[in-house]
């Protein structure tokens, strides 16, 4: 396919009426849709904004590069556009931009597109090529100019490069992999400026491309053990552990293009850090690898849906926080209670969701996202809590994996339907059954169960029962033992007016966000920076009763989080029974604690389960390496 045939001239923009970004962009997707290229214009336009989110597609040199691949688009296309007086486009020099290329690339298209629109990508780093397109007066005019180029210059350059990699292993050799977030325009322009530089340099160059089609031009072993360095000019993730050992540059794609001396330079002089995998043991290195490969995905796809969820538990959370201090002003009927609220508590209907939606995302790319969503809420709806997120999570983007390799087989005309229909409807299908008819259960009856056995032991032996119902509130933070005993002392208090249990409870549910929030205080070589910022917003959500607080940290590092927030919470739940303290009301943390029996004995039961937490987290974790 020649560049032509999506350089379409009949779609070009020879004079735009924009003055600003946001404009420019809605100028050009505007014209995308009066010429049927896409279906619709709010869902492109999500994409587009999305990517400009992640790094601007300001070039610099006058030039910018919005693009997106989606759904949305009919027929994959380039549309070119000119404004004369130059527009702010937060471009990577500063400078104003003037020549812009809108992409549309729909889901499940195939290679050739792609790669003509790297070769496209790659006539825009030649100077005098630019010099010609500010000239250009007339669609014709652009479209002559990029078949001229293309047919003169491209089968030349690629001979020169082909001889140039494979010349004397006498001069230094770098290795080099570049990926943008859509791999469909810097990542070969991140390519071809890299070769194009080292071959003036006099270095020999391999460069891997991770483009929407797949890694092309794979480095090898042998590629990666010769090279004295590495470059990653990526802005999403690659394939690291490969490079345990070597000298590695990281920089985001943007640096590919315009920095490529630099970080050539730097690789040839190996000034870069050395890049450190997982250290072998009594395994064979084959056995660690897979190992740290394994659990190193685990781990990252984890953190995906945690990153993802953070400013749900921190927005809500201070939202509910500060509805209660309201509350208690004001009382449960005043209306800015109601509405902070639920605004809060609206946010907190979508941790579960979030969490178990992009950590299948991360699993399977963008067609986990949806059926883990799904899962997450099915979780949430059944009690299941974040655990029965988590395992919903990657549920979802395992299934969604199988289901790639089962249509793996498809004629490639069906390729289209793929993310549109196949991935959606079975992902959601198969996600759901097994949420529906197995996880769901399990976590349903096993709430049964608890409530069952907190109703036969009674209010003999109120300290055990204290301790229990308090480490009971640390577990799982919403799941099916967290709300079996809310449940059984909210039923307890609303039969008989004594408030005794709601202490235990509440008191076990403030200590785990509480002591994350002290031991990020106190421990601060113990979190890494995110963390230490995040857990300043737990003694808000701590003081407020708000336990969700502390989910993403029990997410990230289930058996210390909840093992040290177990142990804390009980002894605080059993000293509020054994000092006799009590609160009349289900909720509302500190606010509530005036209204206590014994409140200075609630606020020393909650301090002693704090501070007992927080020191067993604050030993027990490992020390942040950089």
């Amino acid at each position: 396919m020649a560049v032509t045939d999506l350089l379409r001239k009949d779609i070009m923009i020879m004079d735009l009426k924009s003055t600003d970004k946001q404009s420019v962009i809605e100028e050009m997707i505007n014209n995308l849709h009066k010429y049927r290229v896409i279906n619709d214009v709010d869902t492109f336009k999500e994409a587009i904004l999305n990517r400009e989110a992640q790094s601007s597609t300001g070039l610099g040199d006058g030039i910018a590069m919005p693009h997106a691949k989606t759904s949305s688009v009919n027929e994959p296309a380039v549309l070119f556009a000119k404004s004369s007086q130059g527009i702010d486009y937060d471009s990577l020099d500063g400078q104003p931009a003037h020549l812009f290329f809108m992409i549309a690339v729909p889901d499940g298209n195939n290679d050739t597109h792609l790669q003509t629109l790297a070769s496209l990508s790659k006539l825009l780093m030649e100077p005098t090529f630019v010099e010609k397109l500010n000239a250009a007066s007339t669609p014709e005019d652009v479209q002559q100019l990029f078949l001229n180029e293309a047919e003169e210059n491209t089968p030349k350059e690629e001979i020169q490069e082909d001889n140039f990699q494979n010349d004397s292993n006498e001069r230094p050799f770098v290795v080099a992999v570049t990926a943008c977030p859509t791999g469909i325009a810097h990542t070969f322009m991140a390519e071809d400026a890299l070769k194009k530089q080292a071959k003036k340099m006099n270095i020999d160059i391999k460069v891997e491309t991770n483009g929407s089609d797949g890694a092309k031009n794979k480095l090898t072993s042998d590629d990666i053990q010769r090279a004295n360095a590495v470059i990653v000019a990526a802005s999403k993730k690659v394939e690291m552990e490969r490079f345990n050992g070597k000298h590695v540059i990281e920089r985001p794609v943007s640096d590919g293009i315009k920095k490529t001396e630099e970080l050539l330079t730097k690789a040839i002089n190996q000034d870069a850090p050395v890049y450190q995998g997982s250290s072998s043991s009594s395994k064979s290195e084959n056995e660690e690898n897979q190992s740290t490969s394994v659990w190193g995905k685990i781990y990252k796809d984890l953190m995906n849906g945690i990153s993802h969820m953070l400013p749900f538990v921190i927005g809500g959370g201070i939202i509910m926080a500060i509805s209660f201090l309201f509350e208690s002003v004001l009382g449960s009927e005043s209306e800015i209670f109601s509405f902070l609220n639920d605004l809060g508590g609206s946010a907190f209907n979508f941790l579960i969701p979030i969490l178990a939606g992009y950590i299948a995302m991360s699993i399977a790319d963008r067609p986990g996202l949806m059926p883990g969503m799904v899962a997450g809420l099915l979780a949430f709806n059944s009690d299941a809590g974040f655990i029965g997120g988590l395992v919903g999570g990657f549920l979802a983007g395992y299934i969604v994996v199988g289901l790639k390799y089962v249509f793996k087989g498809l004629p490639r005309s069906l390729d289209g339907l793929k993310p549109i229909l196949l991935y959606p409807v079975f992902g959601l299908f198969f996600t759901g059954l097994f949420m529906y008819f197995i996880i769901g259960p399990i976590f349903s009856g096993l709430n049964g169960l608890m409530v069952d056995f907190l109703q036969g032991l009674g209010t003999g032996n109120a300290v055990i029962l204290g301790a229990l119902l308090g480490g009971m509130m640390a577990i799982d933070m919403g799941g099916p033992f967290n709300k079996a005993a809310y449940t059984f002392s909210i039923g307890i208090f609303t039969s008989t007016g004594d408030g005794s249990l709601m202490a235990a409870v509440m008191a076990g549910g403030m200590v785990p966000p509480l002591a994350i929030a002290v031991a990020t205080t106190l421990f601060k070589n113990k979190f890494d920076e995110a963390e230490r910022k995040s857990g300043v917003t737990n003694y808000v959500m701590g003081l407020s009763f708000i336990t969700e607080g502390a989910i993403p940290f029990a997410a990230a590092d289930p058996l210390r989080v909840i093992g040290s927030s177990v142990i804390g919470a009980a002894i605080a739940g059993g000293l509020t029974q054994f000092w006799n303290s009590a609160i009349p009301a289900p909720h509302g943390g500190i606010f509530v604690i005036p209204l206590a029996e014994g409140p200075l004995f609630f606020l020393l039961s909650l301090i002693i389960g704090t501070i007992i937490t927080a020191i067993i987290l604050g030993f027990w974790r490992k020390t942040v390496t950089k």
